[in-house]
């Protein structure tokens, strides 16, 4: 049958009121400043002209340099910007910037009395610097700062900052040669070295010398004068620390030889403390090429490893080792060791502990109180513990013990504040013996945010707020060491988010925004957590979302469609639990599924397609029976509720969705469409490990190739819209996926329509992108099961 689209090569707009909400301005963002003294207000557009994502980029070692700024491409700046004092907000500043400003990069000083953000220009980055108290702004430096990769700066001091600055004798960039030097040769001489597909990569000698040319930067400490000192030469600097005290600088430089296999985390790379005058003080690590030898999610690079300076101590470095040498395949007692070392550095480092699973993360508070996470990745287990950093014979207490595949146990984050040396540290309560947990307050009953107080002599918890329906409000940060007084961000299902200032002294929290409804028109919505069950008793749910003013009685069933994103468990009950916060406020943005609901189409967004695997049993070794289990429940469920039709079910989905909508159109024939937006659906061409599998393809063989839709091409009879952004380089998802089962599926005869977005990455960005993808759905949409087909 002919393509009955416009099939010109020209972009599309949607329908209204989706074109029109397009070109609305999203909500701001907030920033609060450290001493929690100032609230700035950030904008920025929702989408970029597609103009910009055509500005020329270079691709090495998996990053995207745009050569003109000698910063990261595709960045989402800020435009505009205002503030006001917390205390008294009714004094808003708006702050004048250059017309057309595109900032990022926003430092608070040490004080919170001055903020810093990069200024991008047609030829770089520059410094600038607002002093909030009385508003100046002003340019720190021209447009030198090195953004190719890591921070281009750090405040050392309330008046000084250190910065990564392109060389002032920086030639012309390196032009490719036009006769090649030489073939490409590699070679493994029989050493494992599994990794994923990643893209980007450096491919030969000329990249190398580029990767040189943009990352090479020298380290320079800049007064607010504008007084420049050079500390380091022209190097390949990744980062520069300042420590606590700022005496120190944690420098970490990059080195060869590089590699075409693995991008630039993955470098050797050298740590050494400088001070602030530049000279050399200690060598805590040269770590070479680190090339994985399993496919394992908790192998880790052996030797030290997360370097860190500690953030209660003024100059105290911190870091891990692997006693397994970074194999999890390996029985050992014990996998990781945490150290740290004092300055001068010339003592013998200190364990402060040690972990049976993995480490995960550290929070430090003083002496007496760290918090430690250790994880395992097989198991799904979590442990939480304090430890006492300056008495380490004192055994650790365990707080938390759990699966973290468990969200109704989760007992949050630690509350943070800024400590004696200005980084962030656990807040105490005014006695010291507790903390502050926050969390998100997932239950059977609905997800409720919560702030505790943790007792750490006896673990005990205590609830001193938890939100309540009709809202879901959440902590944005605690004011006070009593936690009464707090920033809460505050929406329901009718109210957009706006923070709050509760106080001890009022009854009723103080409005500090009034941001309106950015998409009015979806007033009315319908948004519902529903619940039903799987052939094999899962509990499962979803979120339904019926048209503005929707009635059964009047309208009856609806075309619908389905949006998946499949997980994988190890424990059932687990997989049954619902986390989807009913009371939130939602409105379609950017290329949402949910715009359809203006189109009279409902909407099952995200029905929990769990893919279990319990004890030895790996999940994807029934992944494609448990799908469609999932997928059948669904639909049983909207077709008994009464909201849909089952001749006008269709199903879609991104990345791993794409992945999930094929398979289902090539085992079931329970949805008339199907639209699959950046997807891999060959295993074959990600043979080391995918999503949650950790086994290479050799390893589970007949799984790769079972999960694989693009092995059952042939079964697919449904109409499917395929999308894929053709610079996507998101590891696995490469365009060619897209490419091959298209190619496979025409040939077989079937329906199937492929549109290519160019410039776009694995997601879409570009206003005009954006609009197309919308355009391309709802035609799709309209065709196959408005006009049933």
């Amino acid at each position: 049958m002919a393509d009955s689209f416009n099939t010109d090569q020209i972009w599309q707009s949607p329908p209204e009121p989706i074109n029109q909400i397009l070109n609305a301005s999203p909500l701001p963002t907030i920033r609060i400043s450290p001493n929690r003294e100032w609230m700035v207000e950030l904008e920025r557009p929702a989408l970029l002209p597609i103009a910009e994502l055509a500005q020329p980029e270079v691709p090495l070692a998996g990053l995207l340099i745009n050569p003109r700024t000698n910063a990261p491409a595709r960045r989402h700046p800020f435009r505009r910007m205002k503030y006001w004092n917390i205390t008294n907000f009714d004094t808003v500043k708006f702050v004048t910037l250059p017309e057309h400003a595109q900032i990022g990069f926003l430092k608070w000083s040490l004080d919170s009395q001055k903020l810093a953000f990069a200024l991008t220009q047609p030829t770089g980055l520059e410094l600038w610097i607002l002093e909030l108290t009385t508003g100046v702004l002003r340019r720190l430096t021209e447009p030198i700062l090195n953004a190719a990769y890591g921070e281009p700066y750090h405040w050392l001091s309330d008046d000084t900052l250190i910065c990564k600055f392109i060389s002032s004798d920086r030639t012309q960039a390196p032009v490719a040669p036009t006769v090649p030097p030489g073939p490409l040769i590699q070679q493994n001489l029989g050493e494992k070295n599994p990794v994923r597909t990643f893209t980007n990569l450096l491919k030969n000698t000329y990249d190398e010398v580029l990767f040189e040319y943009y990352l090479t930067s020298t380290l320079e400490k800049v007064t607010l004068d504008g007084h420049r000192t050079v500390l380091v030469p022209p190097s390949l600097i990744s980062e520069a620390i300042p420590s606590p005290d700022n005496k120190f600088i944690l420098l970490i430089t990059l080195h060869r030889p590089f590699s075409y296999q693995v991008p630039v985390g993955y470098f050797p790379r050298k740590f050494q403390v400088i001070d602030d005058t530049g000279k050399f003080i200690y060598q805590v690590a040269d770590v070479p090429l680190y090339q994985p030898h399993s496919t394992k999610f908790d192998q880790v690079r052996p030797g030290r490893r997360r370097i860190s300076w500690r953030c209660d101590r003024p100059a105290t470095l911190s870091w891990l080792e692997a006693l397994d040498e970074g194999d999890p395949t390996r029985d050992v007692p014990y996998r990781d060791a945490l150290f740290e070392l004092d300055a001068p550095f010339t003592d013998t480092p200190k364990q402060l502990w040690q972990s049976q699973y993995r480490f995960r993360g550290i929070t430090w508070g003083r002496s007496d109180a760290a918090l430690v996470w250790e994880r395992w990745y097989d198991t799904r287990q979590e442990r939480i513990w304090r430890i006492y950093p300056d008495t380490p014979e004192i055994p650790p207490q365990l707080l938390f013990n759990r699966s973290y595949e468990d969200k109704y146990s989760d007992p949050g984050s630690p509350i943070m504040t800024v400590g004696t040396y200005r980084y962030k540290v656990l807040r105490f309560a005014p006695a010291g013996n507790a903390i502050y947990l926050s969390g998100r307050g997932v239950s059977p009953d609905g997800v409720h945010p919560f702030l505790d107080r943790l007792e750490l002599e006896t673990g005990e918890t205590q609830r001193l707020w938890q939100c309540q329906d009709p809202y879901f409000e959440q902590i944005y940060c605690v004011l006070d060491d009593e936690a009464r007084n707090l920033i809460t961000c505050r929406q329901s299902q009718i109210e957009p988010p706006n923070y709050f200032l509760w106080s001890h002294t009022n009854e009723e929290p103080i409005t500090l925004t009034h941001y309106p409804d950015p998409a009015p028109q979806f007033t009315g919505m319908q948004k519902e957590v529903v619940r039903y069950q799987r052939s094999d008793g899962v509990q499962l749910s979803a979120t339904l979302y019926l048209p503005p003013n929707y009635d059964i009685g009047r309208d009856g069933p609806l075309p619908i469609l389905f949006w998946v994103y499949p997980q994988e468990f190890k424990d059932r009950e687990f997989a049954g639990q619902v986390t989807t916060a009913e009371n939130a406020f939602i409105r379609p943005c950017r290329d949402s599924i949910l715009f359809l609901l203006s189109q009279g189409y409902a909407v099952l967004a995200n029905p929990k397609l769990p893919i279990i695997g319990e004890g030895d049993t790996e999940p994807n070794d029934t992944y494609v029976e448990q799908l469609i289990a999932g997928a059948q429940a669904a639909v049983d469920y909207v077709v008994e509720r009464g909201v849909a039709d089952p001749q006008r079910i269709g199903i879609g989905g991104h990345s791993y969705g794409a992945f999930t909508t094929v398979n289902l159109l090539a085992h079931t024939n329970l949805f008339q469409l199907g639209i699959a937006r950046s997807g891999a659906y060959n295993r074959t061409l990600t043979p080391f490990a995918f999503q949650g599998e950790q086994r290479t393809f050799w390893e589970a063989q007949d799984t790769y190739i079972h999960m694989s839709p693009f092995t059952h091409a042939a079964k697919i009879k449904t109409p499917l819209l395929l999308i894929h952004g053709e610079n996507d380089s998101n590891s696995g998802t490469y365009p060619l996926q897209t490419e091959r089962l298209y190619e496979a599926l025409k040939g077989l005869g079937g329906i199937v329509r492929y549109v290519s977005l160019p410039l776009e990455g694995h997601g879409y960005y570009s206003r005009e992108g954006v609009g197309h993808v919308l355009w391309e759905m709802v035609n799709w949409c309209d065709r196959y099961l408005k006009d049933e087909g």
